[in-house]
């Protein structure tokens, strides 16, 4: 018992240990608290009190693009679209004919066949075989190919080819060089062939999306993709004023061995056939509108022969400030009235245009009541008339005004 007494604390000594000992106790369970992890209990915040979330660290986005599992799919585009829908109706188109030479006239001079011998002159070619390319597209599944006249201009032998390579013995059923169409049938032996869709070249219109098809330089199935540059661009602008042609104009690249084949729109309707280039300009295509076509593939498929009316005559647009330039020149060589409308610069012998009266320097403002005042409008209005239909010509001839009567004829008979 004295033991214990000697230990017994003070009393004051005793209270204080025990405030010690409690205090230290509660500071380790509130560090103990905050150290527990956020996800152990959920805290409301008191309704006055608003607490700043900041965000974390933004991901590295090249380990993101590492840990991506794939890629999306390609879709593809509507250029695949239009080709798959038409491009196994493109056809190759390969042409030969046989060309007769004339023998160098050298060969035939006694002085030079007793030097060269007779035997060099029986060396030299009489005929030549010429081979030529172009494209097409089938448009009725019996077997209706429609080109280009002049891919098969004189063709001897056609050979169609098929984009899966088949390949057919062609016969042309007919060509009409003024407009540049043919038409070449394959015989398909009840072989199921595809047809290309045919659109509206009159719905067509500047900026459209241009899509041309064909076997280019040799090379099968190509693709170039443009744009439709501007329309109605008359044959005699482009250069070819042996054509009675409005062509569409596009930037798609068109090569030879493209003629004749498809120029689409987005949807894979064929809106036009490749027919020409440009040797001067880069970049710059004409196509045949497609509605022209269909007005006329039913007759060349028939091997009739397409109505093409004409006057006679080579004639350029007219206006008063022309007229007054070229009447001022004193070296001028025909005075002409200072008005608006065609002058005819020539006219070519034995023509409609010259039995009717038709005079160089005479300037046409009507043809049947309706004015006339660019040489297109005025070839569009004989065109669209029959063969031997009358036309009445208001013509300005120096200062009198005559009505003249002419009759047309068919251009081929000229």
């Amino acid at each position: 018992m004295r033991l214990f007494k000697f230990f017994r604390p003070a009393p004051r000594t005793g209270a204080r240990w025990f405030a010690l000992i409690l205090g230290m106790t509660i500071a380790l369970s509130a560090l103990a608290i905050n150290a527990a992890p956020a996800t152990a209990a959920t805290f409301t915040n008191p309704p006055n009190l608003h607490f700043q979330s900041f965000p974390a660290t933004p991901p590295n986005p090249q380990l993101l693009a590492l840990r991506s599992p794939e890629l999306p799919a390609d879709t593809g585009s509507f250029v695949t679209a239009a080709v798959d829908r038409v491009g196994p109706a493109v056809v190759r188109i390969d042409t030969e004919r046989t060309v007769s030479r004339n023998i160098d006239p050298l060969m035939e001079d006694p002085f030079f066949r007793r030097f060269l011998g007779e035997d060099l002159r029986s060396l030299t070619p009489r005929q030549e075989r010429l081979r030529g390319q172009g494209s097409g597209f089938i448009i009725d599944k019996s077997g209706i190919v429609l080109t280009n006249a002049h891919v098969v201009d004189k063709a001897d032998r056609v050979t169609v080819t098929l984009n899966d390579g088949r390949t057919f013995p062609g016969e042309v059923q007919g060509t009409d060089e003024v407009t540049d169409l043919a038409v070449v049938k394959i015989n398909t032996k009840e072989v199921n062939l595809p047809v290309a869709t045919l659109g509206d070249s009159d719905a067509v219109k500047v900026g459209d999306w241009a899509i041309a098809v064909g076997n280019p330089l040799g090379f099968d199935n190509t693709v170039t993709l443009g744009i439709i540059s501007t329309l109605k661009r008359s044959s005699a602008a482009v250069g070819i004023p042996d054509k009675r042609l409005d062509f569409i104009q596009t930037d798609a690249a068109i090569n030879p061995g493209n003629s004749g084949g498809p120029l689409l729109n987005s949807r894979g309707e064929v809106i036009g056939i490749n027919t020409a280039i440009r040797a001067d300009a880069m970049g710059i295509g004409f196509a045949i509108p497609i509605d022209k076509a269909k007005a006329i593939y039913a007759q060349l498929a028939k091997g009739e022969q397409v109505s093409h009316p004409f006057l006679g005559i080579q004639m350029i647009a007219l206006n008063p400030e022309m007229a007054r330039e070229n009447n001022s020149d004193p070296n001028a060589p025909l005075i002409v009235p200072e008005v608006k409308g065609v002058l005819v610069m020539r006219v070519v012998p034995n023509t409609p245009a010259e039995e009717a009266g038709i005079r160089k320097g005479d300037v046409i403002v009507q043809i049947d009541g309706e004015g006339v005042t660019e040489p297109e409008q005025l070839q569009n209005l004989v065109e669209n008339s029959q063969i031997g239909q009358i036309l009445k010509l208001k013509v300005r001839r120096g200062a009198l005004i005559k009505e003249l009567a002419v009759q047309t004829a068919q251009l081929r008979d000229f």
